[in-house]
């Protein structure tokens, strides 16, 4: 008895079917990752106000880390950033102790949704590898400011974790939105950084 191929794509409410092991960029619409990525919350869900920090606001947070680390990037690489995480609008938001834990090549999946994101919007499919330094960097900040005012962090296990931002770094007052204003918040900077 032959049993039926295993699924390995997921419909999105766009009508997209998106293939997880072999990703097409004619199959990737920024509305699906909107959509997903202001529904997936960030430290799984173990952050404090009303609302779950959503990964839609991290990257919003992380692009502006970006973009105040580096004030002379052009739109484009503002646009990476803003989409560093949004493989997660498929495969979720885990944490990376998980990651280590299960034991598969995540990255590898990890990376192929994100070349089909990036060629999807005009983006190099790899970045250069300054450029991702200073996403991971922005990505490490945002986490400190994440853990200390939301994930209930003690100042000096975040010192510890994460990268401490520098001094003269405005600190964000960080506010768990809403779904519906997460993602809308998200298509918006997309939209100005797309053009």
């Amino acid at each position: 008895m032959s049993h039926p191929p295993t699924r390995a794509w997921q419909r999105m409410l766009s009508g997209r079917r998106l293939d997880l092991l072999d990703p097409s960029p004619l199959d990737v619409e920024i509305e699906d990752i909107a959509h997903g990525l202001a529904r997936v919350a960030r430290w799984n869900g173990q952050t404090k106000g009303e609302h779950a920090f959503s990964v839609a606001q991290h990257c919003l947070l992380v692009e502006r880390i970006v973009s105040e680390l580096r004030p002379g990037l052009t739109r484009e690489a503002r646009l990476a950033a803003l989409l560093h995480d949004a493989p997660e609008y498929v495969i979720g938001d885990l944490i990376s102790p998980f990651k280590v834990a299960i034991g598969i090549d995540y990255k590898a999946l990890e990376n192929r949704l994100q070349n089909a994101i990036h060629l999807r919007f005009g983006l190099p499919a790899t970045l250069n590898p300054t450029l991702t330094k200073l996403f991971k960097r922005a990505d490490l900040i945002a986490a400190f400011f994440e853990a200390t005012q939301l994930a209930g962090f003690e100042m000096e296990v975040a010192r510890k974790l994460f990268v401490v931002p520098p001094a003269l770094m405005k600190t964000p007052r960080l506010v768990p939105l809403a779904t519906a204003e997460a993602q809308a918040q998200f298509l918006d900077r997309f939209k100005r950084l797309a053009g």
